[in-house]
């Protein structure tokens, strides 16, 4: 299994940044190791909603459905993909702060079936992915502001390059 954790501040309110990262079709904007995004489901964001994100992936490039199975508006949301290959879980937990939000971002990817014996060597790779996509996370969430809801933060001093991965 690899996993980890980042902490990142973000200059806008809770709901306005928790909106930007519920809508996660937007991982595409702020992670280097997403390739494209979508939301799969029309309507609002919550419990049961789906996102198709393209990583790469060995090589390839491989289709991921997240799907919220835990959604507290405002709050936390709670994403999980699974294939053949592996499960992928994504948990967001929104902050209000003084100045803004912070935002707790835990990410598990586990491989499945007889390839769970190379998840010790997933482990490097997958942490140098998520340090990407927590940097590029950051970088989104210091643009003022993310409130757009599912929308694309509004870049600051010029165009805001979609970088498109998970952490």
């Amino acid at each position: 299994m690899a996993h980890y954790q980042a902490t990142v501040e973000s200059r806008s309110p809770a709901a306005e940044t928790f909106s930007y990262l519920a809508a996660f079709s937007n991982a595409a904007d702020w992670d280097p190791g997403v390739l494209a995004g979508a939301q799969v489901d029309a309507g609002p964001v919550g419990k049961g909603s789906r996102f198709r994100l393209q990583v790469p992936f060995l090589g390839a490039r491989m289709s991921l459905t997240y799907q919220i199975i835990s959604f507290v508006p405002d709050r936390e949301v709670l994403l999980r993909a699974t294939n053949v290959l592996l499960r992928s879980t994504d948990r967001i937990v929104v902050t209000g702060i003084p100045d803004g939000s912070t935002v707790s971002y835990d990410a598990e990817v586990r491989l499945r079936g007889p390839l769970r014996l190379l998840d010790p060597l997933l482990r490097p790779g997958f942490r140098a992915v998520a340090e990407r996509a927590a940097a590029g996370l950051n970088d989104a969430l210091a643009r003022k502001p993310p409130g757009r809801g599912a929308g694309t933060p509004a870049p600051a001093g010029g165009d805001a390059k979609p970088a498109g991965g998970r952490p």
